[in-house]
């Protein structure tokens, strides 16, 4: 993978890119991380790949601006040469890629769309949240400083709701707090950037290509908001990775790619 900069009003959008014939897949990374998730996942994959860091991401600084961060992403398209990619997107990342379907549908050829946010949809009522996410999220109401929101952000996300904490381990956490801690010192409103589009209710619009993946550990109502975008989208082909949470790129990155490889085929 070779650096990859591309210039979008005020800031640079950092990135990192590796060439290769056909449309790129772009790896959009989750709301809690950077582009530095996908590169052990981008090691077991084949062809051109283009993975960037979201303004107020990793090497992105804030932006001083107003923008969007579809926008953002078709200006990296421009930049790469690319008229279309698979976009590959966890979490935010997969609501970036939804909205982008949809408001530019010529420059997606399909989507992997893996534990997926997605914009416009409801927050489920505190009352139906499931015990374990429940528990966390009143440790969250009383926590203090940026460790404590990391430190329960890796255990929500990372091990998942219902483990224990510290079950994901080794590299792989120190790399999820590292991600997260610089996140959380920038301070960005979790809203910045956005579309303004109500993707909830346009499901059914998306015509392209679509697989959705589910992961066991996660958060129950992300799993069930998954199913529902596999049902609602034409054509969409669920998957489900057993035993992993929320960022399975960092769990398990071998068989990731290998979902990603297979929804992407002939590409």
């Amino acid at each position: 993978m070779e650096t990859f900069d591309v210039p979008a009003g005020a800031v640079t959008l950092a990135g990192e890119r590796r060439g290769g014939d056909g449309p790129p897949l772009v790896l959009l990374h989750a709301g809690v991380a950077d582009r530095r998730s996908w590169r052990a996942t981008a090691a077991h994959l084949d062809g051109p790949l283009i993975a960037y860091d979201r303004r107020g991401f990793g090497d992105t600084p804030p932006s001083p601006e107003p923008f969007t961060h579809v926008a953002d992403l078709l200006a990296v398209l421009d930049a790469a040469g690319a008229p279309q990619a698979w976009l590959v997107g966890n979490s935010m990342g997969g609501a970036l890629a939804i909205d982008t379907a949809l408001s530019a549908p010529e420059r997606v050829a399909g989507l992997v769309l893996i534990a997926p946010a997605v914009s416009g949809a409801p927050d489920p009522p505190d009352e139906d949240l499931d015990p374990a996410t429940a528990r966390l999220d009143a440790l969250f109401g009383e926590a203090e400083g940026l460790d404590e929101y990391a430190r329960l952000d890796a255990w929500l996300w990372l091990d998942g709701p219902a483990g224990p904490e510290g079950r994901v381990g080794g590299a792989a956490r120190e790399l999820a707090l590292a991600m997260n801690h610089a996140i959380l010192a920038h301070d960005v409103p979790e809203d910045a950037g956005a579309s303004g589009m109500d993707a909830w209710t346009r499901l059914e619009d998306v015509a392209v290509p679509t697989t959705v993946v589910v992961c066991e550990l996660d958060v129950p109502f992300m799993n069930e908001q998954g199913e529902r975008i596999a049902a609602r989208i034409p054509g969409a082909r669920l998957e489900r990775m057993a035993a992993v949470a929320h960022l399975p790129g960092l769990e398990r990155p071998d068989g990731l790619a290998a979902l990603i490889q297979a929804s992407t085929s002939g590409r």
